[in-house]
């Protein structure tokens, strides 16, 4: 019997242009917004010329990189202190993520490690979050449909997530048109981390009928658009069909489970300071490729192969492409988008097995396909150095 439950976002707006109606949409939710963002003031003036012309009293605050505990603390002080009502993220999966943790927090008690999982109590929300728009400005993470925020903690070297079905967003405000400027290097980390979002839920052990509708066509629009929205980002086809890519990642990875990627993403990402999408983009051809090694020589009648080789056909566009043909078309992108090895974080060799160990306790790991042995863990970390 197939069985399934499917929860996104109250209301997804994608359309070129779209940020120019943020201001009467918030308007709709609250009067007085914290807007979470990256440190580019440049680019979410327009955001807030938008909420003033609707009368709405933005108050700003910038993060500098992924949020931690301490950057959410801060977050949800400034919002009581401003007596906000609304909450707005825009940016990349960074700001989404701190603003919806904030506006969960802001309405609930306690504090944030008392909802964090692994580390925290995980207790549930009790109360639900300030109406919360999220607004991306890459095309990546998905988080403008997820149920959950990724919160670093410095000085445990993880990252967390804070969960709740309460935390979707009430409004997505998807505009392709703000990617435009992205440089060519986000370009392809945030575009692999789609990708990434796209094959696993589409071949790990607990798919849907429905992820597996959005994952397949959202991986034909990323095979055709990533290569090219890289090398020319004035590429209006390329951008819109990337920032769909995005949000299908979101709304399959919220509904599916992910994998041996995202696994060892968490740990990689909570040891050292390395973007999310480099490590997922740098892991993903050699994650495909071991899995299907695993598959094919401890279990050959998985049908995980058969969902592999349907990546392969779509990925390469090509109806009698095999399993092997989607795996070289994996490393050749990674190529193409000249993706750094991970030694560029200051990931140490020696740190392989510590990794391997944390990365197998991972929430995302029992998502993959099958079970990596610590031999092929470790074969995976050595080769992405």
């Amino acid at each position: 019997m197939i069985q399934f439950e499917f929860a996104t976002a109250s209301r997804i707006v994608f359309e070129a242009g779209a940020i120019q109606k943020a201001g009467a949409l918030a308007a709709e939710m609250g009067w007085r917004a914290l807007v979470v963002a990256g440190l580019s003031l440049e680019r979410v003036q327009p955001l807030l010329n938008q909420l003033a012309a609707a009368k709405i009293v933005s108050t700003l605050y910038m993060v500098a990189q992924e949020p931690d505990v301490q950057t959410v603390r801060e977050g949800v002080e400034l919002a009581r202190r401003n007596s906000c009502d609304l909450m707005i993220g825009f940016g990349g999966g960074s700001a989404i993520d701190a603003g919806k943790a904030i506006a969960a927090l802001v309405s609930n008690t306690g504090d944030l490690l008392d909802y964090l999982e692994v580390i925290g109590k995980g207790l549930p929300l009790q109360q639900p979050p300030l109406p919360y728009i999220a607004i991306p400005t890459t095309a990546g993470t998905g988080s403008e449909v997820t149920r959950n925020a990724v919160i670093g903690v410095p000085e445990r070297r993880v990252k967390v997530s804070m969960r709740s079905p309460l935390m979707l967003p009430r409004l997505a405000l998807i505009d392709p048109e703000l990617c435009y400027s992205l440089p060519p290097a986000i370009t392809a980390s945030t575009g692999m981390d789609a990708l990434t979002q796209l094959i696993e839920p589409f071949v790990c052990n607990q798919p849907n009928p429905l992820t597996d509708a959005i994952t397949r066509e959202g991986m034909r629009y990323a095979a055709r658009s990533l290569r090219r929205a890289y090398s020319n980002g004035s590429d209006i086809e390329a951008r819109q069909q990337m920032s769909l890519a995005s949000l299908f990642g979101g709304l399959a990875l919220a509904n599916a489970r992910l994998g041996a990627v995202h696994g060892f993403a968490a740990v990689l990402g909570g040891m050292y300071a390395a973007p999310h999408g480099a490590i997922c983009a740098r892991l993903l051809p050699l994650v495909v490729e071991i899995n299907v090694r695993a598959m094919k020589q401890r279990e050959p009648s998985h049908p995980a192969l058969s969902r592999y080789l349907e990546v392969a056909r779509i990925l390469t566009e090509r109806p009698q492409a095999k399993i092997e043909d989607g795996v070289s078309w994996l490393h050749e992108l990674c190529s193409a988008l000249e993706i750094p090895p991970l030694s560029k974080y200051g990931v140490e060799p020696a740190e392989i097995p510590a990794i391997c160990e944390k990365s197998s306790r991972a929430s995302s790991m029992r998502g993959n396909p099958i079970q990596l042995t610590v031999e092929e863990m470790e074969e995976i970390l050595t080769r992405a150095f």
